[in-house]
């Protein structure tokens, strides 16, 4: 699904205009890429949590080059879904 799948779906259902609901979902994004780039983790109960991983240092090797690498600590932006979240995924997919 695409964002603009999303905006359509939430415009139908909703009945609001698609460029408010266009509005509001890049708001909700753009606040939630700003929480990560400060290190602050987002929750959504119900839903999951939108977090920042912290990678370690790793050596990685070209194979055709024969050669290692060092790869530098860093950090990442992911998604943990929530439990009843991951449940209803989980069951959705056995039925089908």
């Amino acid at each position: 699904m695409t964002k603009a799948e999303i905006v359509n779906e939430i415009a139908n259902k909703t009945g609001i205009d698609k460029n408010a609901v266009q509005t509001v979902v890049e708001s909700f994004m753009t606040s939630v890429k700003s929480s990560l780039v400060n290190d602050e983790n987002v929750y959504l109960r119900g839903f999951g949590s939108f977090i920042v991983k912290q990678r370690a240092q790793k050596t990685a090797r070209n194979i055709s080059k024969k050669t290692s690498i060092t790869i530098a600590a860093h950090k990442i932006p992911a998604f943990k879904p929530c439990k009843t979240f991951v449940n209803t995924v989980k069951e959705n997919n056995l039925i089908k």
